[in-house]
Order: C-alpha cells, then sequence, then structure tokens
C-alpha cells in the first residue's frame, strides 16, 4: 500500500552535508521544502518537490490514493531518533544511585533489577510496555536493548517492543562468571544454550510476518569482559558468524573496569574483544571512552560501531567519549541513553549533552596549552553534527538508513516549532517576527535557525506525529 506526505523534509546524510538542493546554503542541513515522498510498504518510492513533473503525475494519478498527510507552514519532518544503548531492565529504577562508583553501582542497582526482571514476568511487562510508550512520546524510533539473563523476560521485551511498532535489537545477556551469587549463568555451555533458544524463540516471533514488518530481531550480548570467560567470548563469536547476528558490549568505559580487566586477563580491554573475533562491522560497542589513535585505526578497520553515552559518562567513566576525534576519523558512531547510567531516555538530552561535553573537551585542551585557530572547531562538535549522530549515524550503523532517500525505509517523526494560525511558538518555543511571515514561504536559513532553536529547547510537546516503516504510531 503506497502513501503519500507533502511538507518539508529535514535529515542530515552525512556530518558534513551541504544543503539545499536549490542553493549552496552554508547550514548542513538538508532542506527540502514542498516536496511529494510516496512510500510502498514503509520503503521510500519517490521523493521530489511537489511541482515536478513526476510529483505532479502522481499526484494527478486517479489510480494514486489521495495526500494522507500534509505538513504545516512551522512543521518538518525529521528521521527519528536511534538510541544504541539502552539497559531495559534498568529502568525499573533510572535516575537512582548515581553517586556510586561504577562497579559498585553494577552490583547494588543493575543486577538487582535484572534479577528482579526475570523473577518477575508480570512486572518485566509492565516495565516494557511502559518504556515503549516513553521511547515513543520521545520520537525514539529504534534501540538497541540490553536485556537480562532470561530468555522469557527477553521475549516479554521483544514482544512489547513489536506490538509498540519500534524497532529493536533485543539483547539476552550473556555472563558466566557473575560476581553476584544468586544472578549468573553457571557456565558457559549453559549461557551458550540459553542464547541459543532464544535466538530460536526469536526466529519463530517474527517468523509468520512480511519482511516489511519484522521490527526486531536478536542481538549476541555479553555484558563485558569482567563477566564473560574467553570460551564464552569465543562461543558467541562463533555464532554470530554462523547465525549472521549483531553482537553489542561495553568496551573501555571506566578507569576501575579496564584496570579490572588488565588485572585479570592481562591484556587491555579492546585486545579480549578483538581476539575472540567479536570486533567486527556487526558490533557494536558502548562508550569507549580511552580512543587513541591505535584503537581508532583498529575499529575502523573493522567496521566496529561505538555508542556515544555522554550523560552516564559524566557519572561512571573518567574520561569522555572524544567524539570530534571519531568523527573527523569517519568511525560509525551513535549515541546511546544508556538507561540507567544515564538518568534521561531523550536523545535529545544525550545530543544536547554530546554538544556540551566537546565544548568542554576543547576548553581543557585550550587551558592545557592547545593550539588555537579561530577557523578550526578545535575538539568541538556543533548541533547539526549532534543531530546527524543521533539519526543517520547510529541507524546506518545498524544497517538501516536514518535519513530520508529512495529505498529507505520511512522512519519519521512531525516537529511543530509554531502554529500557522496563530504565530504563537509550540511547547517552550517563543517567536516574536513570525507574523511578518504571513503569505511567505520560509526560506533555508529562516529554517535553520527555527530547527536550532527547536533542538535547543524543544521537548515532546513540539512532536506531532511518529511513522516507523510508514505507520503511524502517534
Amino acid at each position: 500500500m503506497s502513501q503519500l506526505f507533502i511538507g518539508t523534509f529535514i535529515d542530515t546524510p552525512s556530518p558534513s552535508s551541504l544543503s539545499s538542493s536549490s542553493s549552496p546554503s552554508k547550514s548542513q542541513l538538508q532542506i527540502r521544502k514542498s516536496h511529494l515522498l510516496v512510500t510502498s510498504q514503509g520503503i521510500i518510492t519517490h521523493l521530489s518537490p511537489s511541482d515536478s513533473p513526476s510529483s505532479q503525475s502522481i499526484l494527478s494519478d486517479p489510480s494514486s490514493p489521495a495526500p494522507i498527510f500534509v505538513g504545516g507552514k512551522y512543521e518538518f519532518f525529521l528521521p527519528t531518533y536511534t538510541d544504541l544503548h539502552l539497559h531495559a531492565p534498568q529502568y525499573l529504577y533510572a535516575g537512582t544511585g548515581l553517586d556510586m562508583p561504577l562497579m559498585q553501582w553494577l552490583d547494588q542497582y543493575a543486577y538487582r533489577a535484572e534479577e528482579k526482571i526475570d523473577s518477575d514476568l508480570l512486572l518485566a511487562r509492565r516495565v516494557y510496555e511502559r518504556l515503549c510508550l516513553r521511547l515513543k512520546q520521545g520520537g525514539t524510533g529504534c534501540v538497541s536493548f540490553f536485556g537480562s539473563l532470561g530468555v522469557d523476560s527477553n521475549m516479554i521485551l521483544a514482544e512489547c517492543v513489536q506490538k509498540a511498532g519500534l524497532r529493536g535489537f533485543i539483547g539476552k545477556l550473556s555472563m558466566d562468571q557473575s560476581p553476584r551469587p544468586t544472578y549468573g549463568e553457571p557456565s558457559t555451555e549453559v549461557s551458550l544454550a540459553s542464547v541459543t533458544t532464544f535466538l530460536d524463540r526469536m526466529d519463530e516471533l517474527v517468523s509468520s510476518l512480511p519482511p516489511h514488518e519484522r521490527l526486531v530481531e536478536p542481538i549476541l550480548t555479553p555484558r563485558f569482559v569482567p563477566t564473560c570467560s574467553d570460551e564464552l567470548l569465543s562461543g558467541l563469536s562463533k555464532i554470530s558468524k554462523e547465525r549472521g547476528v549483531r553482537v553489542q558490549s561495553h568496551m573501555c568505559e571506566s578507569a576501575d573496569q579496564m584496570a579490572w580487566v588488565e588485572s585479570t586477563r592481562g591484556k587491555r580491554d579492546e585486545e579480549v574483544w578483538d581476539e575472540a573475533g567479536l570486533l567486527g562491522d556487526k558490533t557494536l560497542q558502548a562508550h569507549v571512552t580511552t580512543l587513541p589513535p591505535d584503537l581508532i585505526s583498529v575499529l575502523k578497520s573493522r567496521g566496529v560501531t561505538c555508542a556515544h553515552c555522554p550523560l552516564s559518562n559524566a557519572y561512571f567513566s573518567d574520561a569522555q567519549f572524544p567524539l570530534r576525534e571519531a568523527l573527523d576519523a569517519e568511525l560509525k558512531v551513535g549515541l546511546g541513553s544508556d538507561i540507567a547510567g544515564g538518568y534521561s531516555l531523550s536523545i535529545e538530552t544525550s545530543m544536547r549533552q554530546a554538544v556540551v561535553t566537546a565544548r568542554l573537551r576543547e576548553g581543557a585542551r585550550r587551558e592545557g596549552g592547545g593550539a588555537v585557530k579561530v577557523d578550526e572547531k578545535g575538539l568541538r562538535v556543533d548541533w547539526v553534527e549532534s543531530l546527524y549522530v543521533a539519526t543517520r549515524g547510529g541507524k546506518m550503523a545498524m544497517g538501516l538508513g536514518g535519513c530520508f532517500e529512495i529505498g529507505m525505509e520511512f522512519d519519521a517523526q512531525l516537529i511543530q516549532v509554531a502554529d500557522e494560525k496563530t504565530d504563537e511558538g509550540t511547547g517552550k518555543l517563543d517567536f516574536f517576527d513570525l507574523a511578518n511571515e504571513e503569505g511567505e514561504d520560509v526560506d533555508d536559513a529562516r529554517w535553520t535557525e527555527l530547527v536550532e532553536r527547536w533542538w535547543c529547547n524543544g521537548d515532546d510537546r513540539n512532536r506531532k506525529g511518529m511513522w516507523i516503516q510508514g505507520k503511524r504510531l502517534s
């Protein structure tokens, strides 16, 4: 079934893409005003100015459905956000215990929450249904989830995500060396058998659906090196290659975690992963706050994706992920909320925090005597680059689209910055000169200004619609 959308479409195809199709704007946004977008089974099949011959042919074709949605003057379609790192069971207690060191916090909060979810499946369903609702409200359409150890609780997570109409990579934890006596897997063999059962059940969950409606898939999830034996990591690597399944974990997160790995394994964190064959183009590693040039080279050559979690890094890491260097090196990078190491589900919060963090890194560099050139960013990252990482960057890393191009999935949110009838800003946004534009088209420079102001102060009240694979969710 085809669907038609007419309006302004804004995306960020690359971190340095130039706008727009009509003029060489200084903006890095790609701004397409008054365009017609057509989908079939949720895939974009046409995107062109609405007055172009090809668009007019579609609009005048009596066999074509009438446009089902027309965006307003101060509304724009934006790709949905991708959250590359979210611990679903930890939503149970998000926003507590953030004053502790990482390893202590894991024992006192994280493991206990996961154990509770596994032992109470009714609670698991309550938590996961509410989590999906909040994700939709926040414009997050694709998530890589860390689950818990239990197969049944992770299947509930998968069912909730699929039913909610969200995209989800569902990760059943693997950990055969748990420091918690009551929460862990007794052996490598049991752990590998459990994850195989999970993969089979995930296949069954979506097997009856047509391919374009299969929104959830499994992702292998060894928690991190301290809880996984070398044998388990090697076994998961074999499963990943045999079944074509993605892998996610934590790497180089904090000083105490990295020191623990070196003291027990006699190797650096990334060396353990690499020797197990778990650094590849289907690998997603969260944090990576230590990123020297040699590691950048390894990650780029292997095609590894990094999930930047600026909020949780501020609480639990001793350094921040070097986003500027990662983007300049053309690494695959997306954003993660890291619930509950980060207290907010909002990827908008993560975007803003990423920019603030990068500016603080640049300030520290200058204080340390780093050279200052007015025409260079140094270590700074701007708001458009953060928008790229939140949308196209994260989605592309997971083998998906993330912007508006023919052949990509139509995953979009409709953002309203102002009411065109009253010229009043929407939500927390205030404008005092929109009335001057009555009857005029909003040009690219003005759109860039409006989008930046939304980026700084917008919230859920600006979101007037959301679609995943062409299906409207809100």
